[in-house]
C-alpha cells in the first residue's frame, strides 16, 4: 500500500500573491496552476504514491488536476491551509483507514519523482516526519504513517513548529526539487535553474527577463 498525498490549492485568483511583483498580477494565476499541474504530475509518477488528493474550490484547477488522475476534494472547512490538509487526510482515511498520508505543497514545479520517493522512504521510518523548504524556515512535506495523525502546522516558520510537535526532520537525502517551493521571483529563478516540469516550462517564455535571466 503506497502513500496518499494531500495537496492544498487556493483558488487561483488568490494563489501565489507574492509572485505578482515578479510575474505580473494577470499572469500569476496561470503560474500557480502550472506549478500545481507539475507538482501533481510528478507526484503521481512516484512509484510509492498510490493516489493524490487535491483540496481545492477552484473549478478550473480541479478540472485540470482531475484530468491528470488526482482526486478533487472541496475545501469544506474553508478555514485555511491546515484545516484543508486535516480535511484531506480525513477523506483519505475514510476510504483507507490504514493509509500513510503526506501533505505536499502545490508549488513545487521542479519536483522529481525519484527525489520524492527518497523522501517518502525516509519518512516511512517514523510515525510523523517532515522536510524543510530550501530556506530552512518553512515545510514542503509533512507525513504521517498508519495510526499517526498528520497534525499540520504549515505557514511561516513551520519548520520550528513541526519540530516542536515531535515530527522527525528528514535531512539525509539530497532532494533539492522537493524543497524548492516558489513564493517569490527569486524562488522561481531557482526552480527554473533546477529544471521545471512541462506546464511551468510552457509559461516560462512569458516571464519578464529579470525572472528568467541567470544570476539576475
Amino acid at each position: 500500500m503506497g502513500w496518499s498525498l494531500v495537496v492544498p490549492l487556493k483558488p487561483l485568483v488568490r494563489a501565489k500573491s507574492r509572485l505578482s511583483q515578479a510575474a505580473g498580477e494577470e499572469f500569476r494565476p496561470r503560474l500557480a496552476l502550472a506549478f500545481a499541474l507539475d507538482t501533481v504530475t510528478a507526484a503521481l509518477a512516484c512509484e510509492n504514491v498510490q493516489d493524490v488528493v487535491v483540496v481545492t474550490d477552484d473549478r478550473l484547477a480541479g478540472e485540470r488536476l482531475a484530468a491528470l488522475g488526482a482526486r478533487i476534494v472541496p475545501d469544506t472547512p474553508g478555514a485555511g491551509l491546515n484545516a484543508a490538509l486535516t480535511h484531506g487526510a480525513a477523506v483519505v482515511r475514510a476510504r483507507r483507514p490504514g493509509a500513510s498520508v503526506a501533505a505536499l505543497n502545490a508549488d513545487l514545479p521542479a519536483l522529481r519523482p525519484a527525489e520524492l520517493e527518497l523522501v517518502l522512504h525516509s519518512a516511512s521510518l517514523f510515525p510523523r516526519a517532515f522536510l524543510a523548504d530550501a530556506a530552512d524556515i518553512g515545510t514542503t512535506l509533512l507525513t504521517a504513517t498508519s495510526g499517526a495523525e498528520l497534525e499540520p502546522a504549515f505557514g511561516g516558520a513551520s519548520r520550528a513548529r513541526h519540530l516542536a510537535s515531535g515530527a522527525r526532520e528528514i535531512t539525509g537525502p539530497q532532494v533539492s526539487s522537493v524543497r524548492r517551493d516558489v513564493d517569490t521571483g527569486e524562488d522561481l529563478r531557482a526552480a527554473l535553474a533546477l529544471g521545471v516540469g512541462p506546464h511551468t516550462a510552457l509559461q516560462a517564455p512569458r516571464l519578464p527577463p529579470q525572472v528568467t535571466a541567470s544570476g539576475a
